[in-house]
């Protein structure tokens, strides 16, 4: 570890914060010398403070030992960009506009890549001021899709969908956009909209 580099990234975020030394200090449970220390280059905190003083300062606890955060690219403003995370651990789905280090059950997560596959038969429904989407495909607890979302303009439509429901879902009639459907098997699939043969009802 560098010793020096971490110090000054402790100082930095700390400032940030608006804590003092001393607060710092107390809420690790450790003396005032020992975060001047600390910043000073003079030592590293001890292992088993890296978790609670990741959380205070409010940064990744991997880049904080590493001296240096990670800054993201500015967010270009094209949401064709738009980037999916599912965390293999709990299930969760996130989503990033661009850039991003999305952390999830302490373990980094990697943007979803759309795979090619057998084409998933996708039945779509106009109905009012909605798509009504389906989906042939299996949903049981060993194999089901985790989320659909309708991506166009400047808005994500997530629907999460679980084992044992209808494979469906429902998104705003906004003309050209994509499907994005996540299989925990298989991986992320991308349907083109216009590409999809819809039933329009009255």
């Amino acid at each position: 570890m560098d010793c020096v580099k971490i110090g000054k990234l402790i100082a930095r975020l700390r400032k940030e914060k608006k804590l003092t030394q001393k607060n710092l200090a107390d809420a690790l449970g450790v003396k005032n010398k020992t975060v001047s220390k600390w910043e000073c280059g003079l030592g590293c905190p001890d292992l088993s403070l890296w978790p609670q003083l990741s959380e205070i300062l409010g940064v990744d606890m991997q880049q904080m030992m590493e001296g240096e955060i990670t800054q993201n690219k500015p967010d270009a403003g094209n949401i064709e960009k738009v980037l999916f995370y599912a965390c293999p651990i709990c299930g969760n789905v996130l989503v990033s506009t661009g850039s991003a280090s999305i952390y999830c059950c302490g373990r980094k997560l990697e943007p979803l890549s759309p795979v090619k596959l057998p084409e998933m038969s996708v039945t779509v429904e106009e109905i009012d001021t909605d798509y009504y989407v389906t989906f042939d495909h299996p949903m049981t607890k060993e194999h089901y899709l985790s989320f659909a979302a309708y991506v166009k303009s400047d808005k994500v439509y997530l629907n999460r969908l679980y084992p044992d429901q209808n494979p469906s879902c429902r998104f705003p009639v906004n003309r050209g956009g994509k499907i994005y459907v996540y299989c925990i098997k298989h991986g992320l699939m991308v349907y083109s909209m216009n590409r999809l043969t819809k039933t329009v009802n009255p």
